[in-house]
């Protein structure tokens, strides 16, 4: 007597059983496996509401107009049917259907017009108009003048002037601007923010003919740096201290002086900036000890700039610049000791301004 064999793991293909079959007359092959499975034979298939709708909505005027169906149970398995029909309703009264706003199919947003601007919104309402920006704040007439005269000097990007420049308009122009008056927009355009900007980027000073005629000097960088700071409003999580630290290491760097002359020239008053500087120079010394370490290694690898740096998993940029900070100090320490430079005489008509408010009032006076 042969025993019974177990069903083994190639049977799992055999057909389903009669009762799982599909009724005849009806495509089922779209519906839910649970629809198909508990549909009687013979009946038709069930629709969801969502479905029943999409369907009406579809074919609404339409000779296949499905009617509407009595309400079935939700399957559990029809959520995604339903978020498949959501896209297929019927647009909302007094709305044009939704376009999509994909890139590339040329579309636009649902009420805006081919200006790009904001169309009404859905509740009916306006959408809020952008905020108008500020007005730019009108320059004095003599300073308009002299950017029609002038435009590279004294544009919207205006240039350092030198020293003198008064002299020199006046004689250029004894005619065209009165004295006091052409004083008074230079002191206006010398303090101004983009003025103090470009002298705290330390760009030389220029000629009337637009030509450079000397460095800027370090504490006019100086003064300009923390006053074009100290009108400015900080962004969101913007540290504008730490900025201002940074650039003036970077302005101190640049002078090509050593600390003490850097500080004899710059003539601190406040304590809150003499801090700021404190630190600042602080953060240079750091930076000059390993530029100093850096190139002591450099010289006894004997290696090229490039091995040294993949050496040391550097990059190659930031070794040079640390070598040429320990060169820069190495040649500044080897200078004589600087005589004291005797103080400027006082322009005409600075005596009242302060130095942290006239970062370069040298071109404004006589």
């Amino acid at each position: 007597m042969t025993e019974p064999t177990l069903p083994t793991s190639s049977d799992a293909s055999a057909p389903a059983p009669a009762a799982a079959a599909p009724a005849a007359g009806g495509d089922t092959r779209r519906q839910p496996k649970q629809e198909r499975r508990e549909r009687p034979a013979g009946q038709a298939p069930v629709l969801n509401s969502a479905m029943a709708d999409a369907l009406r909505a579809a074919t609404k005027g339409h000779a296949l107009e499905v009617a509407a169906a009595p309400a079935a149970p939700v399957e559990a398995d029809a959520a995604p049917v339903q978020r498949q029909a959501r896209s297929e309703r019927p647009a909302r009264t007094g709305q044009a259907p939704r376009r999509s706003n994909k890139p590339g199919n040329g579309a636009r947003r649902e009420g805006q017009g081919a200006g790009g601007g904001r169309g009404p919104r859905r509740d009916g309402g306006q959408a809020a108009p952008a905020a108008p920006k500020a007005p730019a704040r009108p320059r004095h007439p003599v300073v308009e003048k002299l950017a029609g005269l002038y435009p590279a000097l004294f544009g919207d990007q205006p240039l350092p002037l030198k020293r003198g420049v008064f002299q020199d308009l006046m004689a250029a122009h004894p005619d065209a601007f009165e004295k006091n008056e052409l004083k008074v927009a230079l002191g206006l355009h010398t303090r101004s923010t983009r003025y103090l900007n470009a002298v705290a980027m330390g760009q030389p000073r220029h000629d009337l003919q637009g030509q450079v005629v000397e460095a800027m000097a370090p504490e006019h960088v100086f003064h300009a740096l923390v006053e074009s700071f100290r009108r400015r409003k900080p962004r969101d999580g913007e540290d504008l201290q730490l900025k201002l630290r940074r650039r003036i290491g970077m302005a101190y760097i640049a002078s090509d002086l050593s600390r003490d002359d850097f500080l004899a020239k710059v003539q601190v008053k406040d304590e809150a900036t003499q801090a700021l500087l404190a630190a600042a120079m602080q953060e240079v010394a750091e930076f000059d000890a390993k530029a100093e370490a850096l190139a002591t290694a450099h010289a006894a690898s004997g290696k090229s700039v490039a091995e040294f740096a993949d050496m040391y998993g550097m990059h190659p940029a930031a070794v040079e610049r640390h070598l040429h900070r320990a060169a820069q100090t190495q040649a500044i320490a080897a200078r004589p000791a600087a005589a004291p430079a005797a103080p400027e005489a006082a322009d005409e008509g600075d005596a009242a301004e302060p130095a942290a408010a006239k970062a370069d009032d040298s071109a404004a006076a006589e």
